[in-house]
C-alpha cells in the first residue's frame, strides 16, 4: 500500500513538472480564464434567448387581454416638439382705462417680484409666466363683470355701516363684562381679546372668528381656502383645474397681497395715522389735548409727551442768546420758576380732581391717593420757594405765608391754594423795575417778539417782485371807499412738488389803484385755497352760490398743460365776477374776504375738507338740534302744556309731524320694533324695521351715532326722547336731503376715477417708484405713544359744540375715546377687516352660499365649542324636565 501511494504522488509531481515545463507558468490563470468565458458566454446567449421569447409572448398577451393604449401621450409628445407659439394677452380687464392700466402695472410687479426672481433660475421658458399672467387676468375680468352688475349703494350704506356698529357694540359690552368682573382690578389687553370674542359669539349665535384673528397659522389656511373658492368662482374650469397654476396663484393673492394688505389695515399705528391724515386740516386746540391729557391711564403716552415736551424746551433753551438768564441776572428768577410751578400745579389739581369727581359720578371705588399726592405736591412747593429753608426764598408777606402753611396742615389741597402768593409775586414781576419794565428796553425784548413773529413793521413783509405788500388792515380800510379799485387776473402757472406730491400753483397779480397812488403785488395760491375761499364765502353769503360757480376738482397730472390753461382761464373768470363792483355793492361784508385772500401771505384755510364733509351731514342736524334746545328751553312745568308750546313754536310743521313728535315721546319709537329678544345682544341693523324702506342710510347712521355715544346707557330720560324727536324732525325736514348726499357720496367713491386712484394708492403703497416696497421697521414706541395723544386729540376737536350741548360733553368725549381705543388692538382690527371682506364677497356673489362657508371655515372656533357646550348644559335640565 506504502509503495503504491508513494508511486501515484511521484507520478502526478512528474506530470505536473512536466506541464509547467511545457506550457509555462501562467498556464493555470490562462485556463481558469478560458473557462469563465466560457461560463459567461453562455449565460449570455441563455438572456439574449429568453428575452427575445419573453417579449414575444408578452406582446401576444397584450393584443391579446389589454385594451388599446391611449393616443394623448403621442399626441403631447408631438405638441411638445413643435415650436412653441406667441400668446397674446389683451390688456383690457375692466373696461376703463384709468383702471386697467394701474392693475396691469400690479400684475407686472407682482409676477416680477413674487414669482420671475426664483423662476428664471429653473427655466427660460416664457410661457409658463404669461399662462400665469393670463389667468390672474381672467379672474380680473370676472371680478369686475360681477361688479358692474351689483348695485353697491346697500352694502356702503347699510351693511358696512351695521358691521361697523356691531363691531363696535361688542367692543362696549366685553368692557363691560371686565369691568363687572373685576372693578378694582383693570383688565390686560389680552383679557380683553378673550372676551371680546366671547361677546361676539353670544351675538353673532353661529360664527366666531377668534382662529382667524389670533392664530397666523390658522389665517394663512383660511386666506388659502378662501383663495381658492374665488378662483373657482372666476376662473374658467381648465385653468382651474391645472393645480400648478391654481396653488402659483392662490399663493400670489394670499400671502403676497391679501395678507400684507390686512397686516397693515389692522396695525394700529397704521389706522392712528390713517385718523390724523383724514382730518389733517383741523387744528388741535389745547382744551382737548389737555382733556386727552388728564384722561389717559396709559403710562407710555404720559411718558412719550414728556418727553418730547422736554426736548423742544431744549430745542428752544438753545436758541436763546448766550450768556446768564436775565432773570437770574436781576435776582428774580426764584420768583418766575415759582409762578411756573404753582401754574403746573393748579392744572395737574384740577385735572385730579375732575376725574375723582368723574369716578365717584360713576359708583366707582374711591382712595385717598389722588388728594395725597396733591397735599404731597403743594407741601413740595411751599418747602422749595416759601419756607425758611428755602434757598433762594420767594419774599412776600408773612402772614401770606403763614396763613398757607395753616391751610396746608389742617385742609384739603385745593387747585386755588397758591392763588393769594401767586398773586403777589405776578405783581411784583409786572411792577418792578428790575423785571418786566427792565425786560422792554432789552435788546433781548425785540428779539423774542421777532422769533414769535409778533413784530408788526409792513417793513418786514415783501413779494416777488420787490414791491411791498398790503396789510389786511390797509386793505380792509379800502373796502368802504368807492374810489378804490382792486384788480387782480391770475398771471401765471406752475408745478410745484411738496414731499412727493404734485401740484398747480397760481400766480395772483393783484392791482389796487385810488385817486393818489396805484400799488401792485403778487400773491400765490392753490386750487385747494380757491376752494377753500369759495367754501366760506357761499356758506357766508346763500345768494353767491346761485351767482359764483367754482370749476370742480380733477385730479392734477403735471403733464397735462392744456388742462392748467383752462383752470387758468376759469379762474380768471372767477375773480372777474367775483370783484365786480356790483358784487361788492350787494354784499359789502364780503370785501373783507376777498381782501383777506388776495393778501400777500400764506392762506390760512378755514374748515378742512373732511370737516366740511361731515358738515354736510352734521349741519342739518345742527339746526334741527338748535330748534329742540330752544323748544325744550321753553317747556314749563306741565309737559302737556309744554307739547302744546313746543307744537306752536314749530308751527311751520305739518299736524302730521306734531303727531309723530307726541308718539317720540310717549311710545316706543317706529326705528326699534317691539320684540322679546334683548336689542342689546343683536345686530345693529336689527332694530331697523322691516316694513319701511325709506331713508334706509340714513336711520343706520343714527343707530350707530346711538351705539357709537351709547344713549341707551345714559339713563336720561329728557335726551333719550330729544333723541326720538330728532329723528322725526330729520325724517320729515332734512331726512331726503342728507339721505340723497349719502347715496352720491357712495355712487362717487365707486366711480371709475375713485377705484383709479384707490389701485393706484396701493400700487404706490407696495412698490414705491416701482420697486418692492422693503419691510417697514417697527416704529419707536415712543413715537406711537405720541401718535396715539394726537389722534385723541384731533377726533375730540372735530366734534361740533351743538353736539356735546345735546348728548353732553361728557357722553361724547367718552363715545369718541371708546371708539379709538377699539381700534388699538391688532386682533380685534382683523376681525373687523374680515367681517368687511365677508360682507363684500357675500354681496359680490349672491347667488352663492358664502355665509355658511364662512360658517364652515370658522367652525374651529374654540370659543364657538365652548358657546355650544354651554348651550348644551343649559337646554339639557329643560329637557329632563319635559
Amino acid at each position: 500500500m506504502m509503495s503504491a501511494s508513494l508511486s501515484i504522488w511521484g507520478w502526478g509531481s512528474l506530470g505536473i513538472v512536466l506541464f509547467l515545463i511545457t506550457f509555462g507558468p501562467f498556464v493555470i490563470f490562462y485556463l481558469t480564464f478560458y473557462i469563465l468565458c466560457f461560463v459567461g458566454g453562455g449565460l449570455v446567449v441563455t438572456l439574449l434567448f429568453g428575452k427575445t421569447n419573453s417579449e414575444k409572448y408578452l406582446e401576444q398577451c397584450e393584443h391579446s387581454f389589454l385594451p388599446p393604449t391611449s393616443t394623448g401621450v403621442p399626441k403631447c409628445l408631438e405638441e411638445m416638439k413643435r415650436e412653441a407659439r406667441t400668446i397674446k394677452i389683451d390688456r383690457r380687464l375692466t373696461g376703463a382705462n384709468i383702471i386697467d392700466e394701474p392693475l396691469q402695472q400690479v400684475i407686472q410687479f407682482s409676477l416680477r417680484d413674487y414669482v420671475q426672481y426664483w423662476y428664471y433660475t429653473l427655466s427660460d421658458d416664457e410661457s409658463f409666466l404669461l399662462e400665469i399672467r393670463q389667468t390672474l387676468q381672467n379672474a380680473l375680468i370676472q371680478f369686475a363683470t360681477r361688479s358692474k352688475e351689483i348695485d353697491w349703494q346697500p352694502y356702503f350704506t347699510t351693511r358696512i355701516v351695521d358691521d361697523f356698529g356691531t363691531h363696535l357694540r361688542v367692543f362696549r359690552k366685553a368692557q363691560q363684562k371686565i369691568t363687572e368682573k373685576d372693578d378694582q382690578a383693570k383688565g390686560t389687553a389680552e383679557d380683553l381679546v378673550d372676551t371680546f370674542f366671547e361677546v361676539e359669539v353670544e351675538m353673532e349665535k353661529d360664527v366666531c372668528r377668534d382662529l382667524v384673528c389670533t392664530s397666523p397659522k390658522d389665517e394663512e389656511g383660511f386666506l388659502r381656502d378662501l383663495c381658492e373658492v374665488l378662483l373657482y368662482l372666476l376662473l374658467p374650469p381648465g385653468d382651474f383645474q391645472n393645480k400648478i397654476m391654481r396653488y402659483f396663484v392662490r399663493e400670489i393673492l394670499a400671502r403676497g397681497i391679501l395678507l400684507p394688505l390686512i397686516n397693515q389695515l389692522s396695525d394700529p399705528d397704521y389706522i392712528n395715522q390713517y385718523v390724523i391724515w383724514m382730518i389733517r386740516d383741523s387744528n388741535c386746540n389745547y382744551e382737548a389735548f389737555m382733556n386727552i391729557i388728564k384722561l389717559s391711564d396709559n403710562i407710555g403716552e404720559l411718558e412719550a409727551v414728556r418727553d418730547k415736551a422736554a426736548e423742544e424746551l431744549q430745542y428752544l433753551r438753545s436758541l436763546d442768546t448766550a450768556g446768564d438768564d436775565y432773570m437770574q441776572q436781576t435776582g428774580g428768577q426764584a420768583h418766575l420758576f415759582f409762578w411756573m410751578t404753582v401754574e403746573g400745579y393748579r392744572v395737574t389739581a384740577q385735572q385730579q380732581l375732575e376725574v375723582l369727581l368723574s369716578r365717584q359720578r360713576d359708583g366707582k371705588h374711591q382712595t385717598n391717593q389722588t388728594k395725597g399726592l396733591l397735599r404731597a405736591a403743594a407741601v413740595g412747593i411751599y418747602e422749595q420757594y416759601l419756607s425758611e429753608k428755602a434757598s433762594p426764598r420767594v419774599t412776600v408777606d408773612d402772614y401770606l405765608v403763614a396763613k398757607l402753611a395753616d391751610t396746608l396742615n389742617h385742609e384739603d389741597p385745593t387747585p386755588e391754594i397758591f392763588d393769594d402768593i401767586q398773586r403777589k409775586v405776578y405783581e411784583l414781576m409786572l411792577r418792578d423795575e428790575r423785571f418786566y419794565p427792565s425786560f422792554r428796553q432789552n435788546a433781548l425784548y425785540v428779539r423774542m417778539l421777532a422769533e414769535l413773529d409778533m413784530l408788526k413793521d409792513p417793513s418786514f413783509r415783501g413779494s416777488d417782485d420787490g414791491d411791498g405788500g398790503k396789510s389786511l388792515d390797509d386793505l380792509s380800510n379800502v373796502s368802504s371807499d368807492d374810489s378804490v379799485q382792486l384788480h387782480a387776473y391770475i398771471s401765471d402757472t406752475g408745478v410745484c412738488n411738496d414731499h412727493g406730491k404734485t401740484y398747480a400753483l397760481y400766480a395772483i397779480t393783484v392791482h389796487r389803484r385810488n385817486l393818489n397812488s396805484e400799488e401792485m403785488w403778487k400773491t400765490y395760491r392753490r386750487y385747494s385755497d380757491f376752494h377753500d375761499f369759495h367754501m366760506r364765502i357761499t356758506e357766508q353769503f346763500e345768494s353767491l352760490s346761485s351767482i359764483l360757480k367754482l370749476p370742480g376738482k380733477k385730479t392734477f397730472n403735471n403733464m397735462d398743460r392744456d388742462f392748467l390753461e383752462k383752470r387758468k382761464k376759469d379762474l380768471n373768470a372767477y375773480l372777474q365776477l367775483l370783484l365786480a363792483p356790483e358784487m361788492m355793492k350787494a354784499s359789502p361784508a364780503l370785501a373783507h374776504y376777498v381782501y383777506d385772500f388776495l393778501e400777500n401771505k400764506a392762506y390760512s384755510k378755514g374748515k378742512g375738507d373732511f370737516a366740511r364733509k361731515m358738515d354736510t351731514f352734521v349741519n342739518p342736524l345742527r339746526n334741527s338740534m338748535r330748534n329742540v334746545s330752544n323748544a325744550v328751553k321753553s317747556l314749563p312745568d306741565s309737559l302737556a302744556e309744554g307739547m302744546t308750546k313746543m307744537s306752536d313754536n314749530m308751527g311751520k310743521m305739518s299736524e302730521r309731524l306734531g303727531q309723530d313728535i307726541k308718539q317720540s315721546f310717549f311710545k316706543v319709537p317706529p326705528l326699534i320694533p317691539k320684540t322679546d329678544a334683548d336689542p342689546e345682544h343683536r345686530r345693529v341693523a336689527a332694530q331697523l324695521d322691516d316694513n319701511v324702506d325709506d331713508n334706509i342710510p340714513l336711520r343706520v347712521m343714527l343707530l350707530l351715532m346711538d351705539e357709537v355715544f351709547d344713549l341707551k346707557e345714559r339713563n336720561q330720560w329728557l335726551r333719550r326722547n330729544i333723541k326720538n324727536l330728532l329723528q322725526q324732525l330729520i325724517r320729515a325736514t332734512y331726512g331726503d336731503t342728507i339721505n340723497r348726499k349719502i347715496v352720491d357720496h357712495v355712487d362717487w367713491m365707486t366711480s371709475p376715477e375713485q377705484v383709479a386712484d384707490s389701485v393706484k394708492r396701493f400700487r404706490d403703497a407696495f412698490w414705491p417708484n416701482g420697486i418692492l416696497a422693503e419691510t417697514v421697521p417697527c416704529r419707536d414706541k415712543s413715537i406711537r405713544m405720541r401718535t396715539r395723544v394726537a389722534g385723541k386729540t384731533k377726533l375730540l376737536a372735530i366734534m361740533p359744540d351743538e353736539l356735546k350741548h345735546i348728548i353732553g360733553a361728557e357722553t361724547t368725549r367718552k363715545g369718541i375715546l371708546r371708539v379709538f381705543e377699539m381700534f388699538q388692538h391688532n386682533q380685534l382690527n382683523r376681525r373687523m377687516v374680515y367681517v368687511f371682506l365677508e360682507g363684500f364677497l357675500e354681496t359680490l356673489f349672491p347667488q352663492y352660499k358664502f355665509r355658511d362657508l364662512f360658517n364652515r371655515l370658522h367652525s374651529r372656533s374654540k370659543q364657538m365649542q365652548k358657546y355650544k357646550q354651554k348651550l348644551q348644559t343649559t337646554q339639557a335640565p329643560s329637557l329632563q324636565k319635559r
